[in-house]
């Protein structure tokens, strides 16, 4: 992607004990001619006066005009994941006929709200004043994204003066959340009739007779679902995509409490398993919707659709965990239109008292609740805690890393 350029003259930064140096030192071999002469004190005063018009004439190489133009490999239609690194090319072009030896290359990526990280170098332009940097990023986390400034300098060969120029090349991208791909949720029609199988008829979405469309075949699909007409026009697998008769409301409740989490890396975590979740419901056409109170508090009713997925998904981009009130109180305050017999999904690393009191209002609201145990550590026993929710309608996964949400929901043991 080409980015064109707008170009900004910064102020001229003076120096005036440097120019009063070589005002001194051309002054000093003028005297020297005057009243030693000779061919030396001539000899002298030529290359004085050659070198002085050489620092000075330097401020005009035209670095401060430096044009250029910056091009992002990676940042198209496609949706950046946590974990990418992008490939960037600055082309510079430095107007003017001054010789130039190098000009050094500074480019700066901001992270909202994270600080920035500075690519410096430094390039020998050719013949027609122009040069190339190509660069690539380290592995860039989950947020929103823009290209400073670039700034370029240059200097005499002595080192006595460096000259600068900015280029505003402005260019912005966002940085989804990790997510791991979700095959099978095996306990999801479980909770949506109820853990202790008191209800006779699931809420799960039931398929009709109707067929609504074709969609990629997933794996364990039955023979009878296979959409031949469309696999052999294709070339891929294709499976026939039947109409619902009712819709499955899945709340997703993410925890922003700042002290609940042990580093950065558990609330990461937290999000790309809400991340993951939420792909699920897309490829499923499932109603999801989304809880999430920090500073901002949000509330996405559950619905299906691309665009309703795309908005949660653009929010948990620059999620924080800026959160001051427990999850209880979040749901007490936000939680009033949810309807009895919806799914509410905890995203959260705590366990005993603040877990249960949210569960606590789950199950007087008529709700079926899940905890997914996030950030729990591998050695640890979580075994009584999920006993403890299991015994009383609820169900807990302990996810110690992202690679092992889909093997918890898929129902390893």
């Amino acid at each position: 992607m080409n980015l064109s350029y707008r170009r900004e003259e910064p102020k001229k930064i003076p120096f005036p004990w440097r120019y009063a140096c070589i005002v001194g030192f051309f002054l000093i071999s003028l005297l020297f001619l005057l009243f030693q002469g000779g061919k030396l004190a001539y000899m002298v005063f030529v290359i004085v006066t050659i070198l002085c018009l050489y620092l000075i004439l330097g401020r005009w190489s035209g670095i401060a005009k430096t044009e250029g133009k910056r091009s992002v490999a990676g940042t198209g239609k496609d949706m950046l994941s946590a974990g990418t690194s992008l490939a960037v090319q600055v082309d510079i072009r430095v107007p003017g006929f001054w010789p130039i030896s190098y000009v050094k290359v500074k480019d700066n990526l901001q992270h909202s709200g994270r600080g920035s990280t500075t690519f410096e170098t430094t390039v020998i332009p050719d013949w027609k004043r122009s040069g190339q940097i190509v660069y690539r990023t380290h592995p860039l986390r989950r947020g929103h994204y823009r290209f400073d400034r670039t700034e370029c300098s240059t200097g005499d060969v002595f080192g006595v003066f460096e000259h600068r120029g900015r280029v505003e090349l402005p260019f912005s991208f966002s940085v989804m959340p990790e997510s791991a791909t979700i095959p099978e949720w095996k306990g999801l029609k479980q909770m949506m009739r109820g853990v202790q199988h008191h209800a006779i008829t699931t809420r799960a979405q039931r398929e009709t007779t109707q067929i609504n469309g074709v969609r990629e075949y997933n794996y364990g699909d039955r023979l009878s679902r296979i959409h031949w007409n469309a696999t052999a026009r294709t070339g891929t697998w294709k499976s026939k995509e039947f109409e619902r008769e009712s819709e499955l409301s899945t709340l997703i409740v993410l925890e922003r409490q700042s002290d609940r989490y042990a580093d950065q890396e558990s609330f990461e975590l937290a999000v790309s398993t809400v991340a993951s979740l939420l792909e699920f419901g897309r490829k499923r056409r499932l109603s999801f919707g989304l809880l999430s109170v920090g500073k901002d508090a949000v509330l996405f009713d559950p619905k299906p659709g691309p665009l309703h997925y795309r908005d949660m998904m653009d929010h948990l981009i620059g999620v924080e965990a800026d959160g001051m009130y427990p999850l209880a109180r979040v749901l007490e305050e936000h939680g009033r239109s949810l309807a009895p017999g919806m799914l509410a999904v905890l995203v959260t690393p705590e366990k005993n008292g603040g877990a249960w009191k949210a569960m606590n209002w789950i199950h007087q609201k008529q709700l079926n609740g899940c905890q997914l145990l996030v950030g729990a550590e591998p050695g640890q026993d979580h075994g009584p805690w999920v006993k403890f929710m299991q015994a009383r309608g609820f169900l807990a996964y302990p996810i110690a890393n992202l690679p092992e949400l889909p093997l918890q929901l898929g129902g390893r043991t």
